[in-house]
């Protein structure tokens, strides 16, 4: 059972939930960047949350299926088709043997992630599949290359031949968000180390996402942000989210393949709940920030967290015996 590469895209890479255990080791966590798409990417097939799936980043790539699959996709609008049939998002999909997946261009947003029942059968290193490009951890998708997927039953409703889908999908407005809107943000450790100047642009000037930027950070680009005095600073951990400020004057945010401490002024840290919402942001469009302090952050997450376990534990039920869907949870019947 596999899976072929016809064409790579852009920057498709295999990803799991990463490794955050191994920071210690000085090995950064890599991982998906928008962790709650592949969470529900996975939970639509029937998959464990961290199971390995492929993260698409803006322009998708052409898979040719050699057995029969059930597959999701969720995160960024991606236009999505199998011959001349365009395909739904967010829901559990039956793609028959033999047929060609063409993934090309995201509407809006940066990535998308693809999981199929049973998950990819990749190399792991230190308890995770996850690709890191910048640590030299596996490499971006090549056409020709070959994966295999691991044996799982087809769900009784999905297993008439042939293309096919439920009529319920999950609703993708709680989980990507298009518009633009402030991201959330706890002042650093070294916040007060700014001028005043600097302190009042970061929550009042519009930032840029540099075109250099990738999945170790994001370059901002806009006001440039002064300290009061020079700081002699050690390295020190850091982690995704982090905001530095290099001599340059223009901030960095660290992303999932971030080195795992770092010598610069730690200025803010973006709220993991707005991680996400960042990842989704392409290079060139503007971002602007909203402080919130450490026990606001933290309360955001924990309502995140609680509402994806419930959503996923909804559509374990879901997979097991298909219903009529309960808005509550985010799930509704298609037109």
């Amino acid at each position: 059972m596999s899976l072929r590469v016809i064409k790579a895209g852009l920057l498709s890479t295999v990803q799991d939930s990463g490794r955050d255990a191994q920071s210690r080791l000085g090995v950064a966590p890599s991982g998906a960047m928008d962790r709650p798409a592949l969470r529900l990417a996975n939970a639509l097939v029937g998959n464990a949350a961290n199971a390995a799936a492929l993260e698409l980043t803006v322009l998708g790539p052409v898979l040719q299926f050699e057995c029969d699959c059930v597959v999701a996709l969720t995160g960024a609008p991606i236009d999505a088709r199998i011959d001349t049939t365009q395909l739904p998002l967010w829901r559990p999909l039956r793609v028959p043997a033999g047929a060609t997946l063409k993934l090309a261009g995201m509407r809006q947003g940066a990535r998308s992630y693809l999981a199929i029942a049973g998950g990819l059968r990749a190399q792991h290193w230190l308890g995770s599949a996850s690709v890191d490009l910048n640590a030299g951890i596996g490499s971006a998708l090549r056409a020709g290359e070959r994966f295999e997927i691991a044996a799982a039953p087809t769900p009784q409703w999905l297993a008439k031949p042939g293309l096919s889908w439920p009529t319920w999908s999950l609703a993708p407005t709680h989980w990507f968000e298009a518009q633009q809107r402030p991201l959330r943000v706890v002042p650093g450790v070294h916040f007060d180390a700014l001028d005043a100047a600097a302190r009042s642009a970061l929550y009042g000037t519009r930032f840029r996402i540099g075109a250099d930027s990738n999945r170790i950070g994001f370059r901002l680009q806009g006001a440039t942000l002064e300290l009061s005095k020079p700081l002699e600073l050690v390295s020190e951990a850091v982690d995704f989210g982090t905001m530095q400020l290099p001599p340059g004057g223009d901030p960095i945010v660290l992303m999932a393949e971030h080195p795992t401490t770092g010598g610069y002024p730690r200025i803010a840290q973006v709220a993991a709940v707005d991680l996400p919402y960042l990842a989704q942001r392409r290079p060139g469009d503007d971002l602007y920030f909203e402080h919130i302090d450490a026990q606001q952050a933290e309360c955001l997450l924990i309502r995140q967290e609680q509402a994806l376990d419930e959503l996923i534990a909804e559509l374990g039920r879901r997979l097991a015996a298909p219903g009529e869907p309960l808005n509550k949870f985010g799930v509704w019947i298609a037109p």
